[in-house]
């Protein structure tokens, strides 16, 4: 269940992100799963201007997983419909993107992918005040 840590802040960091996780709603899950996916890119595009192959590869592949096994993953596409249908086939586009960024160390690719993901991120931030999504929130708590 626990990731290896090395040292004892590791350790805790990890207890922490775990009992956020578990104490999350749905809502505040895909924010979490937004916010790790830019802060992966942003560690590639780190990576990217220090040419730094291995790292900018890791953290790339670490954004593709989120959106593909966690955000696009999510998606209910029986109560979603169309807009489900359109978010999944957006997530394709960005992995692709990431993929070619990766692939010809495009710095581009990675910011277009970026700008995407936060401008679905800050349509769920408001959403979150949508007294059905609070009221849900309640509920799973």
């Amino acid at each position: 269940m626990f990731a290896s840590a090395t040292t004892p802040s590791d350790s805790y960091k990890q207890v922490g992100v775990e009992t956020g996780v578990m104490a999350a709603s749905p809502h505040k899950l895909i924010l979490m799963l937004f916010e790790g996916a830019l802060l992966s890119l942003s560690v590639a595009g780190e990576a990217l201007a220090q040419k730094d192959v291995a790292a900018k590869g890791k953290a790339i592949s670490k954004a593709i997983e989120i959106l593909t096994n966690g955000l696009k993953a999510s998606l209910d596409f029986e109560q979603g419909g169309e807009l489900a249908e359109r978010l999944a086939a957006l997530y394709d586009y960005m992995t692709d993107r990431l993929l070619y960024a990766n692939l010809h160390n495009d710095a581009a690719a990675l910011a277009e992918v970026q700008g995407l993901l936060k401008e679905i991120k800050g349509a769920w931030e408001e959403i979150a005040n949508d007294p059905a999504v609070v009221s849900a929130s309640q509920g799973q708590a």
